[in-house]
């Protein structure tokens, strides 16, 4: 085997060959870095180089674990000890790690290489990857469009065929949007199945997970099996699963109940391309043998409001930490303007509006539960338009009036289910005219990730998706 069989693994099989000693940790380290230096350049993804990191990691010995020898890249808001972390921020633009997070241990433990970091937006706040601090990364389906966000720089790794599985973190959407945008799949978990520790026990109001996002089906389920479970510090457990997620691919998932919708949770029309890309699912669905009907949950409150006190809330804790630290007050060569605009707003909202954000956030929580009583699955779109062009979501402009408009068209639909804590994913099932990929998105009930691994399994060998590959590519 050479070098050019690389892509036609997935990170399992990958594992698999330096088990075998087929091929061994540096072997495989050295093609992704040449991978990177090939390809980021066009798409501008990984951010944070730390090759020598890597190769001390090697050098130290890897642990056994399921993904021995794998190369990884972390998202840029994650920190591993010893490696830059930026936030995607000008103010942290070189700071170094003192400790790592709980969950790049457990990627470590895992046996992964980790030689980078990939681009997000500051914060994570966009639902774009275009940071004044790295500058945009690039779709590579087509590089004037967005790779979505706010893991826009992991998506469009895996995309890229960089990496067969990269690191992705979903507060409001972030792991299933640039899945969708860049025509890969992503896995949002159930609330607090995977940690966030040690600096935190939850974020943004237990809106916040993280896990991958991946090529295959399974490199999703065995990465879950392999980083899942609580920590000392959890204030709170998912449901324990009945078996391996891995297995879960591997088995059929019966007749499902499976109810849809090709319209916004607003009730708004969506893009003619998706929500016929919706009603094509559906109608694959049906010849999978599962019930399919067009059923939509009705929401008591407001989504974009409950999203828009919550996060200024947190953006404001996070501008004063930096101004406890650097001891002045932050401005615009500091942070983008989004991200100040934001952290003020949240004292015009005031304390008594948050806890009335997360009441409304637990009462949208339960009607989807409800909801879901009648469901065993919930398929609506995961963006409700093509990917955006790049600049169509200006952060640092003095005119921040288009921000709103553009979340409520592009991305009504996701943000819910971080309120209830369901697992979500998006599935790599349809694509424009124009080759711009459309992810469809499925959500399960509170803790049922097993539904989701089993259906995507069996759309993954209905629909293959693995060898349709981007014009950018390694």
């Amino acid at each position: 085997m050479g070098f050019k069989d690389y892509g036609k693994y997935d990170a399992v099989g990958l594992a698999g060959l330096v088990r075998s000693k087929d091929v061994s940790a540096t072997e495989l380290l050295d093609e992704a870095i040449a991978r990177t230096e090939k390809i980021d350049p066009k798409i501008n993804a990984v951010v944070v180089k730390h090759y020598d990191h890597a190769r001390q990691q090697i050098a130290r010995g890897l642990p056994a674990g399921p993904f021995t020898g794998v190369p990884f890249v972390l998202k840029d808001l994650e920190l591993l000890q010893g490696t830059r972390t930026t936030f995607g921020a000008s103010i942290y633009q070189n700071d170094v790690a003192d400790h790592s997070g709980t969950l790049a241990q457990r990627f470590l433990d895992a046996g992964l290489t980790i030689f980078g970091k990939s681009s997000s937006p500051e914060f994570g706040l966009m639902p774009t990857t275009e940071s004044r601090l790295f500058g945009p990364t690039r779709n590579p389906w087509n590089p004037n469009h967005s790779t979505g966000g706010s893991s826009g720089g992991a998506a469009a790794v895996v995309a890229a065929r960089i990496l067969p599985v990269a690191h992705a973190s979903d507060g409001g959407g972030s792991i299933r949007i640039p899945a969708s945008a860049c025509g890969v799949f992503g896995m949002k978990p159930t609330r607090a199945r995977n940690p966030l520790g040690p600096d935190r026990g939850q974020g943004w109001a237990g809106f916040s997970c993280a896990h991958v996002v991946s090529i295959s089906v399974r490199d999703s389920a065995a990465m879950m099996d392999a980083i899942c479970g609580p920590e000392l510090s959890s204030p709170y457990v998912a449901p324990p699963p009945e078996r391996p997620f891995a297995e879960e691919v591997r088995r059929e998932p019966g007749r499902l109940r499976i109810a849809f919708t090709d319209r916004s949770p607003y009730g708004d029309a969506i893009d003619p391309e998706v929500a016929a890309a919706v009603r094509d699912t559906a109608r694959l669905l049906e010849g999978l043998g599962h019930h399919v009907e067009e059923r939509a949950p009705v929401l008591p409150a407001d989504p974009a409001l409950v999203m828009t006190a919550i996060v200024s809330a947190n953006t404001a804790f996070a501008v004063k930490l930096a101004e406890m630290r650097f001891g002045r007050a932050m401005t615009d060569r500091d942070f983008e303007v989004l991200t100040l605009v934001s952290a003020m707003r949240a004292s015009a909202i005031g304390a008594a509006d948050y806890i009335a954000a997360e009441i409304d956030a637990f009462r949208i929580s339960r009607a989807l539960a409800e909801f879901m009583q009648g469901f065993d699955v919930f398929l609506a779109p995961t963006l409700c338009t093509p990917p955006l062009r790049i600049g169509e979501l200006n952060t640092m402009g003095p005119d921040l009036s288009h921000v709103a408009p553009t979340l409520r068209r592009y991305i009504p639909g996701t943000g819910m289910f971080n309120m209830s804590g369901q697992p979500a994913m998006s599935v790599p099932l349809a694509w424009s005219k124009a080759e711009l990929p459309l992810g469809m998105m499925f959500a399960a009930r509170f803790g049922d990730e097993a539904t989701l691994f089993r259906l995507a399994g069996q759309l993954e060998q209905a629909c293959p998706w693995k060898d349709k590959v981007p014009p950018i590519s390694a």
